[in-house]
């Protein structure tokens, strides 16, 4: 670990890195309408926030590199290498919701890509990954992350996000 009164390039990149991300999200933004949907949000809205709280958080980042680096920073935790298997699950889950979503809808898309995204995060923590009654819980779990985000961005703020049925609420 490097002396902590002087402040660390690796540190300071991270924070440019947010700072990029941001910039790249705030210019992809503005490609998006603004029309206003029901509540008086357009589908521009949320990619703004997310743009101005991480231009916000890469420049308090780069002001905590060089005013001495990240204090009190603890050794990291976890595997010296990665775990491939964990990398494999959580991989399948990313491509089976963006190669399901538009044919089993977007709840049930991200519910899958949730189950084994979390199969993965567990294997990598080095935890039991499940049996069925584990599957069952992480599936329910799923569900009731995806289906209110689902219905927010359909009914709240008049986004259309595939969905199983023509009803907007699966």
């Amino acid at each position: 670990m490097s002396n902590p009164s002087e402040p660390s390039m690796h540190q300071t990149l991270v924070g440019v890195g947010a700072l990029v991300i941001g910039a790249l999200m705030a210019y992809g933004a503005t490609s998006i309408p603004s029309t206003a949907g029901y509540a008086g949000v357009g589908p521009n809205f949320l990619p703004w926030v997310v743009s101005l709280v991480l231009l916000l958080c890469g420049a308090w980042l780069i002001y905590e590199a060089r005013s001495g680096g990240f204090r009190h920073l603890e050794e990291p935790s976890g595997a010296e290498h990665g775990n491939w298997t964990a990398f494999a699950w959580i991989t399948a889950g990313i491509m089976a919701n963006a190669s399901l979503i538009t044919t089993v809808g977007f709840i049930l898309s991200c519910t899958l890509c949730f189950m084994l995204a979390v199969r993965g995060l567990r294997i990598a923590e080095r935890k039991a990954a499940g049996g069925p009654r584990q599957i069952a819980i992480d599936f329910v779990t799923g569900a009731l992350i995806a289906a209110p985000a689902f219905w927010v961005f359909t009914k709240v703020l008049s986004i259309n996000l595939p969905g199983l049925t023509e009803t907007g609420w699966l």
